[in-house]
């Protein structure tokens, strides 16, 4: 089965051409490795899908050359253990970064500190 079919039909893309799309920009590896659209999966292949901020590892476990809803498409892979630990990790990093909570990983300079001085001494 084609790898943008697969894609499509198992819900990481919402159209064929878009899948395609992804495979040919580089964003879909199979088995490690770079490929076109038409390439032939196989039960048991490891897919690296990258969508936006998360990049997902999941293994071939179906096939089906139909779109279905999302639990019959969810039957058709495995998220890797570790893919799905990075992947929430992650999510709750932007979380706690676009809160402001974030801790920052370098020093403040001057002037940022003299920002945080000044936030700190308004009354509230």
């Amino acid at each position: 089965m084609r790898i943008d079919k697969w894609l499509w039909a198992a819900r990481f893309f919402k159209t064929r051409s878009k899948a395609k799309e992804a495979v040919l920009g580089g964003k879909v590896h199979v088995n490690g490795e770079r490929s076109k659209a038409a390439r032939d999966l196989q039960i048991g292949d490891k897919l690296e899908i990258s969508r936006g901020y998360d990049k997902e590892v999941v293994v071939v476990v179906g096939m089906s050359e139909r779109r279905g809803n999302s639990a019959a498409a969810q039957t058709l892979y495995k998220e890797t253990e570790e893919s799905l630990n990075r992947r929430l990790e992650e999510a709750a990093n932007r979380r706690m970064t676009r809160a402001g909570l974030a801790i920052p990983k370098l020093k403040p300079t001057k002037s940022a500190r003299r920002a945080l001085r000044e936030l700190k001494q308004k009354p509230a």
